[in-house]
C-alpha cells in the first residue's frame, strides 16, 4: 500500500464528477466512468491506462486515455 497514493472520493471529486453530469451527456453505468474521471482530474491524473478506451473517448478533451 505504500507504493500507491490512494484517491478518496473527497468533495473536490464531487464537484468534478457533478460538472461532467452536468457538461457531457451521461446516462446508466457510464457514471461510474464519469466518477473515475473526476477522480483523475481533482487529483491532477492526465493518463488512464484501460481495457476499455471506448468508455472514456467522452472524456478524451480532459484526460490522456491509453488502450491497452
Amino acid at each position: 500500500m505504500r507504493q500507491f497514493q490512494i484517491a478518496d472520493d473527497t468533495d473536490r471529486v464531487t464537484a468534478e464528477w457533478s460538472r461532467l453530469l452536468h457538461s457531457i451527456p451521461i446516462g446508466g453505468r457510464q457514471v461510474y466512468d464519469a466518477n473515475i474521471t473526476a477522480a483523475m482530474l481533482a487529483y491532477g491524473v492526465t493518463h488512464l491506462m484501460t481495457n476499455n478506451g471506448r468508455d472514456f473517448a467522452r472524456y478524451s478533451h480532459l484526460i490522456t486515455v491509453i488502450p491497452l
